[in-house]
């Protein structure tokens, strides 16, 4: 009869993968964190409607550099005490700013403010200095 035939089969060595590093897995993470630091620091920016920007332009309102960031400032410090529709007043002009969406809504000079009746505002900033 036949004989069997016996022929061992060959296999691989079998290797673990490497354990990740504490490193790596810090690397990892701190491109997340630096990241979500960069989304954070974005979102407090403010933003000027396209309605507010005409309104700056015809009514001559000129608001320097470090005055945005402040207004900034306050209107993120002003959503944080959960403020969302703000009145921003102003030496010579005034702003209603969506705290929630970070955005300029519209602009007035102080004169044309006088007459005028605010709704829907659940928060005013005073910088009138």
């Amino acid at each position: 009869m036949d004989k069997m035939m016996f022929h061992p089969i060959q296999s691989k060595a079998v290797s673990k993968p490497k354990p990740t590093s504490v490193n790596q897995i810090l690397q990892s993470n701190n491109k997340f964190s630096v990241h979500f630091q960069h989304a954070l620091q974005t979102d407090s920016k403010l933003t000027v409607s396209k309605h507010a920007k005409e309104r700056l332009l015809q009514r001559g309102i000129h608001i320097n550099e470090a005055r945005w960031n402040q207004i900034e400032e306050k209107v993120q410090e002003a959503k944080n005490k959960g403020v969302k529709e703000s009145l921003v007043l102003l030496k010579d002009a005034a702003l209603i700013v969506s705290a929630k969406n970070n955005t300029v809504i519209t602009a007035m000079d102080r004169e044309e403010a006088r007459t005028q009746i605010f709704t829907n505002i659940n928060g005013t900033i005073l910088l009138d200095q």
